[in-house]
């Protein structure tokens, strides 16, 4: 496609993206920050960064860089960690451990590991996603209805949401229910005016009136039913005096401690894999079919995250959902990313005292409904169509997530997948390199001859060996001489199909006949019955 995409030609666009983007925007950083246990300010502060320095540093052109709910857990399992009953505490000492997270990444992208991306198995990456999800939703659960939970752990969390139920705070269940009606229905009118008005501003819309309906912003009691309940301004969103006040340095005391080393090693590793896989999605979307370049852009987050981690901000990524809103509302480049940077900081500057009108449990109900999507029933069946045996390790990773921690569950699902490789006979020569053969005889056509086994954890050096071939000449993989194809690699097969198809250049897969898959997913493992490998 031939597009001017300078900022002359673009820039009207891109404004019109970054002005939606960022009423997105605006109420996820904001309950983001509050969930993850750091003032609600600094999740606009991370946006902040991320629109207005990150921007000239990125390697994809349509991401929008933020704060992540992936990242609650992580955030807030380090403030509490850290902090050991000192909130505020915490949240410095956690600042520190940004900054060293940030620095890792930067090396991380330096050290060109963006094809790291390629070796987490899809099935356990979203199998962690889910159990995040179900994370939020088990705290926020409990802020929706007015109620502070006594339990720490997801699983208590879960089972006390009844008694929650039971204790409701009925002014603020009423602005949390009516919200999340909001987030669900909305989407459902097929109205196109409709459609073009993000659903957590009509939430806002809706919900900063009742609040000064209630009168939340004065201490008061009121009788319901009998009982009496108290309304105050602990219900709405607090923010400092001045945008200064924001700014907190980084506590440096605990940095060398094992917590804070595992907090790092969570931060740097979940936070660039999420970058990655955003990044990847979102190319897919882009409508000028431009590719990526992931390592530049985990260099960009690092960069975004040291200097967040110093200002007293939360970490940020490339963030999916106001990446595709970018893409939906006509964004073009990277400038929709710097624009809704800039109009955060207008707001925030201008107009405070919209901020602190938001009803906590407005923020609630839009976090609930950020973690129903990562982890709806849908994600469940989808998993189960690609085959049982990615269920497996969707289920694993999910379990282990919630009863553990994030670096365990997705260690149990990433091992749970290599012992099913090995119930299925891969043999241990080819579980992390890929033994292949490409006959170069025919001057237009590789023949790339895959034996053993082609699967997640050895194809990273499969795409090696294919970037290093000249890229005008048409590739054939041939899998006839493999036991197995894993649904990661079937699904990065396809993803070539559609690169290649790109740039004109034939990829052709071949040498399946025989493998029976385990699902009628395309993307299914494939499997050569034992019987047919001797000849």
């Amino acid at each position: 496609m031939t597009n001017d995409l300078s900022l002359k030609h673009t820039w009207k666009s891109d404004l019109i993206s970054g002005f939606l983007v960022f009423l997105v925007a605006l109420p996820l950083c904001l309950g983001i920050a509050k969930a993850s246990g750091f003032p609600p300010i600094s999740g606009i502060l991370t946006a902040i960064i991320g629109g207005l320095l990150v921007t000239f540093f990125v390697g994809s052109e349509m991401t929008i860089k933020g704060p992540a709910a992936g990242l609650i857990v992580i955030a807030l399992g380090a403030v509490t960690d850290l902090g050991q009953g000192d909130p505020f505490l915490g949240y410095k000492l956690t600042l520190a451990v940004i900054v060293v997270a940030g620095v890792v990444q930067i090396i991380f992208g330096l050290l060109k590991t963006g094809v790291l991306g390629d070796f987490f198995p899809t099935s356990a990456v979203h199998g962690m996603l889910a159990a995040i999800g179900i994370i939020i939703i088990s705290k926020q659960a409990h802020f929706l209805m007015g109620v502070t939970p006594t339990a720490g752990e997801p699983l208590e969390l879960l089972k006390e949401i009844p008694q929650s139920f039971l204790m409701m705070n009925p002014d603020i269940a009423i602005i949390g229910v009516i919200s999340l009606v909001i987030l669900f229905g909305l989407p459902l009118i097929k109205n196109k005016y409709v459609k073009m008005v993000p659903a957590p501003m009509v939430v806002l819309l809706v919900a900063i009136p009742l609040g000064a309906y209630f009168d939340l912003s004065h201490e008061h009691t009121y009788l319901f039913n009998h009982t009496q309940f108290t309304l105050s301004p602990k219900f709405l969103v607090t923010l400092p005096a001045q945008i200064t006040d924001a700014i907190q340095m980084p506590n440096w005391s605990q940095i060398t401690s094992m917590t804070s080393i595992k907090y790092v090693i969570m931060f740097a590793l979940v936070g660039s894999i999420e970058s990655l896989l955003s990044g990847k999605a979102i190319d897919g979307l882009d409508p000028y079919k431009r590719k990526s370049d992931l390592n530049k852009d985990l260099l960009a987050v690092g960069i975004g995250n040291t200097v967040s981690g110093l200002l007293g901000g939360l970490p940020m990524i490339s963030e999916i959902a106001r990446s595709s809103a970018n893409v939906n509302n006509g964004g073009k480049t990277r400038w929709a990313n710097f624009f809704h940077g800039g109009f955060l900081l207008i707001f925030v500057v201008f107009l405070p005292m919209v901020i602190q009108r938001i009803p906590i449990a407005a923020l609630a109900a839009m976090l609930i409904s950020v973690g129903w999507k990562l982890a709806s029933p849908k994600e469940f069946i989808k998993t189960y169509k690609v085959g049982a045996e990615q269920l497996i390790i969707f289920v694993v990773t999910v379990v282990a997530t919630l009863a553990t921690d994030l670096l365990i569950g997705i260690g149990l699902g990433i091992l749970t997948k290599f012992a099913l490789h090995i119930i299925d006979g891969v043999p241990f020569a080819s579980l992390f390199r890929p033994i292949l053969t490409i006959d170069q005889s025919d001057p237009k056509v590789y023949v790339v001859d895959v034996q053993h086994s082609a699967i997640f954890s050895n194809y990273i050096g499969l795409k090696k060996r294919l970037e290093k071939l000249d890229p005008d000449r048409d590739v054939i993989i041939d899998f006839k001489n493999s036991h197995l194809v894993d649904h990661s690699v079937m699904e990065k097969m396809h993803e070539m199909e559609r690169e290649f198809a790109t740039r004109g250049v034939g990829f052709h897969i071949r040498g399946l006949e025989r493998h029976m898959p385990k699902s009628d997913h395309p993307a299914a493992s494939r499997k050569k019955p034992t019987h047919t490998s001797h000849h």
